[in-house]
């Protein structure tokens, strides 16, 4: 079927190696390329793989937090970017941290000893040939202006984003619905598709002081030019003066308190996120914040009191495609399936769901070269959840997302809420070790 037998593994970093290991696990060649250190990003320090330029956390390593069960999921797949993570961790109470140096030179080393994995130094600026085998493009989101291009030409430009404006992401059970009210802009007497949650002018003026006094991300150098009047963070719009927010994403207008009749000072609109109604989404409220202040700032909204936050708002400068319309769950390219896309590029937020987007794809591509069937993990796994998220066409507004349990399948109505991670929790195990992709 091919000239020869061999996975093209782009890009090296958490995606990419945990890509190429997959396929060396089925006795099969990768070739791996990695622009640095001929050609560096902003972000970038060494010339090691998998370098980490944020943080050194991988999060949760819990096994009731999603988090905990996406490792353990990659645990039981044989996940190299986890095994380096347990072999120079460090103390980080209940999460999964590490000794940043030390676990990128543990992954180099393992790669340049591996006798199947080909190591090349060099920017890719077109997609190769898939004459050789399957091509995984695993470039992050600092991909190379002239990969970025090509991935333009294969994909269509108005699939590829550059930056990322996400907005903060609510459990629906912990929002107080006798506070809040439904309807959509100017649709009187119906229903609506919106959760709004009504301020008057106190709550407004205060939550705008908090909100302005609240800390902040650092924005890197190579994020400063990100914000476009189309994203500005709700921070930043609202430094612009006290009522920006009100004639902004917080504006009434063409809307009616069903328990007052009136229309109210201001509103915070809530999108449903999934078909499942599990999760709503905080409309225009995209923010540098840090997490703890998110809680804090956001939870003075009327009927936010007790919220729980799926995902955390945020702006920053990632390239990934509209993977709903692009990819097959195999995470394959629809109409070029000899090419895979996994990480970032994808549409997924975090270093473990970047490298378990990686998995997949190295699994499957080994099973085209094997010329057996691709798989798809169960959607009862992490695993299967996230991907089931990133491929369902039915997704509206498709941002990036990090694992939560918002994204599992409902368990049936009557079960009360601390048991319902439990069950979820025990499935995906079971799901996880039925699924035996070698």
């Amino acid at each position: 079927m091919f000239k020869e037998n061999f996975v093209t593994i782009i890009g090296g970093g958490l995606a990419g190696l945990d890509a190429v290991y997959q396929v060396t696990r089925f006795g099969l060649k990768a070739k791996l390329f990695e622009m640095r250190p001929k050609l560096s990003t902003p972000a970038h320090k060494t010339s090691e793989l998998c370098e980490l330029v944020c943080s050194n956390s991988l999060k949760s390593n819990s096994i009731d937090n999603a988090s905990g069960v996406l490792k353990e999921e990659m645990r039981r797949l044989g996940s190299i970017v986890i095994e380096a993570a347990d072999i120079t961790k460090v103390p980080a109470g209940k999460a999964l941290a590490v000794d940043r140096n030390g676990f990128s030179r543990y992954l180099t080393t393992k790669l340049h000893e591996n006798p199947l994995v080909e190591i090349v130094r060099e920017e890719i600026k077109e997609i190769p040939s898939t004459v050789n085998g399957p091509v995984v493009i695993a470039t992050g989101p600092l991909t190379s202006p002239s990969l970025s291009e090509e991935i333009q030409k294969i994909t269509g430009s108005s699939h590829l984003y550059f930056y990322d404006a996400i907005s903060p992401i609510i459990d629906a059970e912990t929002i107080d619905h006798s506070k809040v009210f439904r309807a959509s802009r100017y649709e009187k007497g119906k229903e609506g598709d919106y959760l709004n949650c009504p301020l008057t002018k106190d709550e407004y003026c205060r939550f705008v002081e908090e909100l302005l006094k609240a800390e902040k991300v650092e924005t890197h150098d190579f994020e400063k030019a990100l914000y476009f009047e189309s994203c500005l963070p709700i921070e930043v719009m609202g430094d612009r003066g006290k009522d920006t927010l009100r004639f902004g994403p917080m504006k009434p207008v063409g809307l009616t308190d069903s328990c007052t009749g009136k229309a109210p000072f201001a509103v915070v609109q809530l999108r449903m996120e999934n078909q499942e109604s599990t999760m709503y989404n905080m409309v225009g409220f995209q923010t540098k914040l840090q997490y703890p202040e998110q809680r804090r700032v956001f939870r003075l909204i009327p009927g936010l009191e007790k919220s729980e936050f799926m995902r955390y708002g945020s702006i920053h400068r990632n390239t990934y495609i509209n993977s709903p319309k692009l990819l097959y769950p195999t995470l394959q390219l629809k109409g070029k399936e000899l090419i895979f896309f996994a990480g970032q590029i994808v549409g997924v937020e975090g270093y473990v769901e970047s490298a378990a987007m990686g998995i997949i794809a190295g699994i499957n591509a080994a099973r085209i070269l094997k010329e057996v069937d691709t798989v798809v993990p169960p959607p009862e796994t992490a695993i299967g959840s996230l991907i089931r998220y990133i491929t369902d066409e039915s997704v509206k507004n498709f941002q990036p997302m990090n694992i939560n349990f918002g994204l599992f399948p409902p368990l049936p109505n009557g079960v009360r809420r601390l048991e319902r991670k439990k069950l979820i929790v025990e499935s995906a195990m079971a799901k996880i070790t039925e699924f035996n992709p070698f």
